[in-house]
């Protein structure tokens, strides 16, 4: 291996004891249970981001969280940046995708409620679950979506409509972000290249941030809250994500990640006193439903090994 044998000695050492105390804290607590606190924690951390956005704006806000998401873990993962060049690609456009989709997501949730903007940001991966698909079934779940954001619009006269705007372009970046997501797994290993990508959506946000807020990011007060955003919407759910996938099946997982839109309603309920017309709320279930009846119904991927 073409690498400083006592570097990578050192960087795999805190890897693995990283790896073995995060495998040991939360071995005792049950798959479903894991997935359920990434989604709260990443909704929590979303409620957190948004009373930032009188201080700093949604850019500087979004720009804090990525920064410090990006920081932490590359000191996690120490990654090598020797790389080949279709490595690379794959990278830096995940870390654009990553990048746009978190600028656009946080426009909409400076506009909308929280819940009604996951929902409709929901969108984007519902379209690739349903993508390609020939099956009648899949149909109905198509039409029981597309009914869900029927209501939505209806439930509430004075929504944002550039709001709406930056929330489907959110989803449409998160329906990228899964196809790219999948390929930067074949081109990478461990957290190395979310780490780089990580990196890479740091470099496209903090300039928004900076231009649009200037030294206030760097009240102390201020960073404290980004460093807390960070964690609760990027490092603390991609661990409990990882360890979850690592002992229940995709599909499980996918069912119960359908239950976010739910859970940001919720929140946005409790933290931010975002209160729901009965028709919105009738349209975040139709959204849930949707997408876990067609997660449920997704095709596994094809073994290899059976190729």
């Amino acid at each position: 291996m073409a690498m400083n044998a006592d570097g990578t000695a050192r960087g795999q050492g805190s890897r693995s004891a990283l790896t073995a105390a995060a495998t040991h804290a939360f071995g005792a607590i049950p798959p479903p249970a894991l997935v359920l606190l990434g989604i709260v924690s990443v909704q929590l951390g979303s409620a957190i981001a948004k009373h930032l956005f009188s201080e700093v704006g949604s850019f500087g806000t979004v720009s804090l969280r990525l920064f410090f998401a990006a920081l932490v873990l590359m000191l996690v993962w120490r990654p090598s940046v020797r790389l080949n060049r279709e490595a690379w690609t794959v990278v830096l456009g995940y870390g654009l995708v990553l990048g746009v989709m978190n600028l656009f997501f946080y426009l909409s949730l400076e506009r909308l409620p929280l819940g009604i903007a996951v929902t409709i940001e929901f969108l984007g991966p519902l379209g690739v679950a349903l993508a390609g698909s020939r099956r009648w079934l899949d149909a109905f779940w198509a039409l029981l979506a597309a009914g869900g954001v029927v209501l939505l619009m209806e439930g509430r006269g004075d929504l944002d409509a550039l709001g709406v705007v930056f929330a489907l372009a959110a989803g449409a970046c998160w329906g990228l972000y899964i196809l790219v997501g999948a390929a930067l797994g074949r081109h990478t290993t461990e957290g190395n290249g979310l780490a780089l990508g990580m990196a890479v959506a740091a470099v496209v946000a903090v300039p928004f941030g900076v231009a649009d807020s200037g030294t206030a990011l760097i009240q102390p007060w201020v960073l404290i809250a980004g460093l807390g955003v960070a964690l609760l919407s990027s490092v603390l759910p991609y661990t409990f994500d990882l360890e979850a996938l690592r002992r229940m099946p995709p599909r499980v997982f996918g069912i119960l990640m359908s239950l976010e839109p739910a859970m940001a309603a919720l929140i946005g309920l409790v933290v931010l006193q975002e209160a729901l017309s009965w028709s919105q709320w009738l349209a975040v279930l139709c959204v849930v439903a949707a997408s876990a009846g067609a997660t449920r119904g997704a095709r596994p991927p094809p073994d290899p090994a059976q190729g």
